[in-house]
């Protein structure tokens, strides 16, 4: 397969950075304040809001095309369309971008809170209510679960690393869970 020069892009991380000018054999390579990579967004600053605004648009127009699309406001209508058509867009790669931010994890949530309203019965709850009602977790607690998931195997020892990357804590802090 041919190399196509043109789609070649610089992406300038980090302050200070002198900007220079690269070259692939006698074209220039065009820089770019962001790149965009299996549906992730990274910029120069490795700041993820937009990535975040994004995720949170996506999942926004899904929820307004379900809205007016679907009659029935039902918990075995309305429950299945969120878990398949807009979670998804939410939580995807959240380990890798992970809001940081206050505001980047209220924008996420925003779209969550308004999908568990739609359904008819579980309007006047409370949003922690509806999640709990629902069997769903909000994306923070589904973050840290992800995060859980990926740290079991290195904690079973499936991955050998030169030195110990964790060590198991020896003190009566575990309630006496090893």
């Amino acid at each position: 397969m041919g190399f196509n020069k043109a789609k070649c892009k610089v992406l300038h991380m980090g302050q200070g950075n002198p900007w220079y000018q690269y070259r692939l054999g006698d074209e220039g390579i065009e820089s770019s304040p962001t790149q965009k990579d299996l549906e992730v967004l990274v910029d120069e600053k490795l700041d993820m809001s937009r990535q975040c605004a994004l995720a949170a648009q996506k999942a926004k127009h899904i929820l307004g095309t379900t809205t007016r699309s679907v009659t029935s406001r039902s918990r075995e209508v309305i429950l299945p369309l969120y878990s398949t058509l807009m979670r998804p867009h939410l939580e995807y790669c959240v380990q890798l971008w992970g809001p940081q931010h206050r505001k980047d994890m209220e924008l996420l949530e925003q779209v969550q809170r308004r999908a568990t309203k739609m359904i008819r019965v579980m309007e006047h709850l409370s949003y922690e209510e509806r999640l709990r009602e629902l069997g769903l977790f909000s994306l923070e607690k589904r973050r840290l679960q992800g995060d859980l998931i990926v740290a079991f195997p290195y904690l079973n020892g499936a991955y050998k690393m030169g030195t110990n990357f964790f060590s198991m804590a020896c003190c009566n802090r575990t309630r006496r869970n090893g």
